[in-house]
């Protein structure tokens, strides 16, 4: 079977020279694309309507969720020109033996190693490659696999625990009967919106909104001063907008605000830190509808609470008359998308002191994140700094209340002489959820987790991990370099410094306990998590307390 695609140009067909066609096999079918300089993710895609290979980076070669097979070798797509597997054959997980694909879909499902389910098909792709390549696999081998990907909400633990998982070569016993609408339900509890779990998440059936936008809608695209340009396609859009790059600098990151002067027993400074979800911002609407969420299968932290995509989408879509799908990049999310705000606290042993936070311009109120910070610490004076800086949002996960929570608990543990690897901290959310947390001198967490009835065990558990790989990383390696403006200067999506599977730490939740109303475990792991971290690390006044070590 022969399947041609040809690339609507948006300039008349007279001025436009027909580009060369590529013929490769993909997933067992002969297909045939023209080819005007995209790469085989957009062909995949765009062209031949396969979803599963995911745009994380846009492209960047950096997140590995456009990860496929070239000849049986895993490649990711988003950099590879589709030129280049011209004669050859492409393999997605669509593609892959079903036994294989159902093999892999249920480990990950098993161990809670997907969540939004967003990259867990590219991580699915490189590890059943490597599978086929060695007959015995390690989890060495995994971790190094794993270095070509992100994954922001698991925090690895689960995704090597999937790996031993499928690699078993024995017969695995059948799991204990699980209610998965219960385990939707503690997903939408944890992530904050509705939320599916299944084998289909994990294949990355999670409902994203770059993968549901019809196949003929026109595509639009931020053109870098506040507008969208708008095309017949993703790639004619983006070359339209004259899109570049990202890039990294060498630009140090920074902290902004300086401590207050004072008499203090604590002092912590932070810096701009990107929420770091991995799904970019895209939304879709027909003339007089409802633009799809951004969301999709997860809460993106709170990033996306004031995305632009879906009144873009909305307002082109009546505009043109047609369905319109909105795409921003990578570069366009880590440039322009919100921070965490920046604070410089200063805080003496009777809980008094001085908070300075950061507002960039253009950013909206900080009056959540100044409530949040108060509950916990009364006493305080707060003042807002104006920086330059790209935009921030005091409404992010736990924004306000999780920094002071941490310094609440640091100076409590200072004042018992607690200090250091293996201190145990608790930490009651404001939902009621609760957790006792510590981080020995290895990296280890342990958590001890209440938050009401379980529901389901393996999404809590999977949920709770996350946040304590998150936490670790605010405390140690994240942060975002801007410069003396205040753009953003490192925007490729490693530049977060999210730890990556080499660096994951072991993380044991050893109690989960039932009853009482359901809450968030991750909102209580957010804020015990850190403040454990930044105990077992003495106490340094600057986050990231060791950004090389990544």
């Amino acid at each position: 079977m022969r399947l041609l695609v040809q690339l609507t140009s948006p300039s008349p067909a007279s001025e436009t020279p027909t580009a060369p066609s590529v013929t490769f096999t993909l997933d067992g079918e002969t297909v045939e694309v023209a080819d005007d300089g995209i790469s085989l993710l957009e062909a995949l895609r765009d062209l031949l309507g396969k979803k599963t290979p995911k745009d994380g980076c846009s492209p960047q070669g950096q997140c590995g969720c456009c990860t496929v097979w070239v000849d049986d070798a895993a490649r990711v797509a988003c950099v590879t020109p589709v030129r280049r597997v011209a004669g050859r054959r492409v393999t997605t997980l669509d593609g892959l033996d079903p036994a294989e694909r159902r093999r892999w879909a249920e480990a990950f499902t098993a161990t809670g190693a997907s969540q939004c389910g967003f990259c867990t098909p590219g991580i699915i792709m490189r590890l059943a490659a490597l599978g086929r390549r060695k007959p015995v696999v390690d989890e060495g081998d995994v971790r190094t696999a794993l270095l070509a990907h992100l994954c922001r909400c698991t925090g690895w633990c689960s995704v090597l625990e999937a790996a031993r998982r499928a690699y078993q070569t024995t017969a695995v016993p059948p799991d204990a009967p699980r209610d998965l609408v219960a385990a939707a339900r503690r997903a939408g509890i944890e992530g904050a919106t509705d939320q599916s779990v299944g084998p289909h998440v994990a294949l990355g059936g999670g409902g994203f909104a770059e993968d549901t936008a019809p196949a003929d809608a026109l595509v639009a695209v931020p053109d870098g001063h506040g507008g969208w340009v708008v095309a017949e396609s993703l790639a004619g859009a983006r070359a339209r907008a004259g899109k570049v790059q990202g890039r990294n600098s060498t630009v140090a990151v920074g902290h902004p605000l300086a401590v207050a002067p004072g008499p203090w027993d604590l002092e912590l400074r932070t810096t701009f830190t990107e929420p770091g979800y991995l799904e970019p911002d895209a939304s879709w609407c027909e003339p007089g509808g409802t633009a799809a969420s951004p969301l999709a299968n997860g809460g993106a932290f709170g990033g996306k609470r004031a995305s632009p995509v879906t009144d873009a989408a909305r307002r082109l879509a009546d505009e043109y008359g047609r369905c319109v799908r909105v795409v921003m990049a990578r570069e366009d999310v880590v440039g322009t998308r919100p921070k965490r705000p920046p604070m410089a606290a200063g805080v003496g042993h009777d809980g008094r002191g001085v908070v300075r936070v950061a507002r960039t311009p253009g950013s909206g109120t900080l009056d959540d994140w100044v409530g949040a910070l108060r509950q916990v610490l009364p006493e305080v004076t707060v003042e807002e700094v104006v920086v330059p800086g790209p935009p921030v949002d005091g409404g992010l996960r736990g924004a306000g209340w999780v920094e002071a929570t941490v310094l609440a608990a640091a100076l409590d543990a200072r004042r018992g002489g607690r200090v250091g690897p293996g201190q145990e901290v608790t930490v009651v959310s404001r939902q009621g959820g609760r957790v006792t947390a510590a981080v020995a001198a290895d990296g280890a967490v342990t958590l001890r987790v209440a938050a009401g009835t379980v529901l389901d065990e393996v999404v809590l558990r999977s949920y709770a991990v996350g946040a304590a790989h998150q936490a670790l990383g605010w405390v140690r390696s994240e942060g975002v370099a801007v410069d003396p403006d205040g753009a953003v200067v490192d925007l490729t999506i490693r530049s977060f410094g999210t730890r990556r599977a080499r660096y994951r730490p072991t993380v044991v939740v050893v109690g989960v306990f039932d009853g009482g109303p359901r809450v968030a475990a991750a909102a209580a792991v957010g804020g015990g998590g850190p403040a454990a971290a930044w105990l077992a690390a003495g106490l340094p006044p600057d986050w990231p307390v060791d950004r090389g070590g990544r």
